[in-house]
């Protein structure tokens, strides 16, 4: 049986526009708060093949998504590369060590060596393969990672930041540092991409979460140019593979968009059409619906139905323009679902 949200990345024609939502595995589910209690913690959760798997599963058993998402978090691999991670209640992620020399770059490990340290990732995603074909349905399962800018500003600040005041810094005095700190990263998610890929996922998607940290004239010299040279990479192996790129809050840099993959993510900053207009006739486009729409129904029909007529001529995959938030009724989410299978069904 093929799988329609494949299908949908690759441009075929799918008897109703498929869907999912970024962040689904997540707090608002009851069933997964269970699953991290009995894990202790997110990172235990995340290094823990059964259990990420089963939380994995949930949203297509419980919101009836057309595709899973890998459980994992961005930031397992700057941890494998060798940074200390911790995840603070009330702060969130935090490097003790942050990247703000070249000798501290030169302390990580590096490449397939760091990629390699990434074992219950490739786990969990062979016992969702396992899992997903003994069901013989056609649900996807997408893997993903972080850009490398996204995933190099946790590096040198350290922590998440409104600010980005000192990787935004080294942009314009250290440039070269900066480019240093984003090729050894790019190479560490190179293969990462690849051993998801050979582990078994269907589709893999790259956010680029701090996109819009950079100012447009910079963004391509310091974030695109290193997820094209992954698509590049994974493509060049694994041409049939779909690849999907979310840079968040990049309205302004839509005509720099460029590159061999498959589906552009539409952030919910982005108008739908206007996306559209300058990537539609080169990409899928996979999007927007506002998260905070998820707390009521009304709101939640009334976009399902602009972005299905927006979209009805396009090649579009519904999703969030940014992940569902914590507090969201599961009631919701699943009108959320049914609403884009509804308003989308082909005749």
């Amino acid at each position: 049986m093929g799988k329609i949200f494949v299908d949908a990345c690759l441009g075929k024609d799918t008897p109703y526009t498929p869907v999912w939502m970024m962040r689904q595995a997540g707090r608002y589910l009851p069933e997964y708060m269970r699953v991290r209690a009995k894990a202790g913690n997110f990172l235990n959760l995340c290094h823990n093949p059964k259990m990420a798997s089963e939380v994995t599963l949930q949203p297509l058993d419980i919101v009836g998504v057309d595709a899973a998402i890998l459980f994992s978090d961005i930031l397992v691999v700057p941890n494998e590369m060798g940074m200390e991670l911790e995840f603070i209640k009330g702060v969130g992620p935090k490097f003790h060590e942050p990247i703000r020399t070249q000798e501290d770059l030169d302390r990580l490990i590096g490449g397939k060596e760091a990629s390699d340290r990434l074992t219950y990732v490739y786990e969990t995603i062979k016992i969702l393969r396992e899992e997903l074909d003994r069901r013989g349905d056609d649900k996807a399962l997408i893997g993903f990672t972080g850009a490398p800018w996204t995933l190099a500003t946790y590096m040198i600040e350290g922590q998440g930041t409104k600010t980005y005041n000192i990787c935004k810094k080294m942009i314009y005095s250290n440039p070269k540092l900066l480019h240093n700190i984003l090729a050894e990263v790019t190479e560490v998610v190179k293969y990462y991409m690849e051993s998801q890929i050979k582990a078994g996922v269907d589709v893999v998607q790259i956010f680029d979460s701090w996109a819009s940290a950079i100012e447009p004239a910079k963004y391509n010299e310091f974030s695109w140019r290193y997820i094209i040279e992954i698509v590049d990479y994974l493509k060049s192996k694994y041409p049939t593979t779909p690849i999907i790129l979310f840079p968040k809050g990049v309205p302004a840099f839509l005509d720099q968009v460029y590159g061999n993959f498959d589906v552009f993510g539409v952030d919910w900053s982005t108008p739908m059409a206007l996306a559209k207009e300058k990537l539609g006739n080169r990409y899928v486009l996979q999007g927007n619906m506002e998260p905070c729409r998820l707390y009521s129904k009304d709101a939640i029909t009334e976009c399902v139905e602009s972005l299905a007529n927006t979209m009805r001529d396009g090649r579009h995959i519904f999703n969030l323009g940014h992940g569902i938030l914590p507090d969201v009724p599961v009631e919701n989410a699943k009108h959320f679902v049914s609403e884009c299978k509804r308003a989308s069904k082909r005749d």
